[in-house]
């Protein structure tokens, strides 16, 4: 009964070290890859923070997914490039500071332009192209998720995969 269970576990390890050394996809709740579990299983990809144009704020955008049965709070962010990060919804061409996102059960929280988003402000240093920014995601639930967040180009406008 081990032997199945041994190579799951190789297979997915083999499948997610690559993509997390890549900083592609981060992976984090718990080994139960079951649908409908009880409690959260959040993801998070597709994170991107555009260079700013000034040298003291930016905006950074992803997506949460949660494959998990109960919903969970994204409460706050974290990174060292900014010790004023704020999370930010957009209602019509007003951006409004919030305290908390919902990540819907077996749903997702998505950040992107014009839209629900965060902003850093007092930039520890204007972050460039190519450099990796460090962000640690917290949720009312769940643990806490690290990721490496890509400079992308202030242009820059990531595709969506079609269906």
């Amino acid at each position: 009964m081990t032997r199945p269970v041994l190579r799951r576990t190789t297979v997915a390890a083999a499948v997610a070290l690559p993509l997390a050394l890549a900083g592609g996809l981060v992976l984090v709740t718990g080994c139960d890859s079951a649908k409908g579990s009880d409690k959260p299983e959040l993801s998070v990809s597709g994170a991107y923070l555009p260079q700013p144009a000034m040298p003291d704020m930016a905006a950074a955008y992803f997506t949460v997914k949660n494959d998990g049965g109960k919903a969970d709070t994204l409460t706050k962010v974290t990174t060292p490039l900014s010790a004023d990060v704020t999370l930010h919804t957009t209602e019509g061409s007003q951006m409004k500071h919030t305290e908390q996102l919902d990540v819907p059960a077996r749903g997702e929280l998505t950040l992107a332009r014009g839209g629900t988003h965060l902003m850093l402000g007092k930039l520890d240093h204007k972050p460039q192209v190519g450099e990796k920014v460090e962000f640690t995601l917290h949720f009312a639930t769940s643990a806490p998720i690290k990721i490496k967040v890509p400079v992308e180009a202030a242009t820059y406008r990531p595709t969506v995969p079609k269906d």
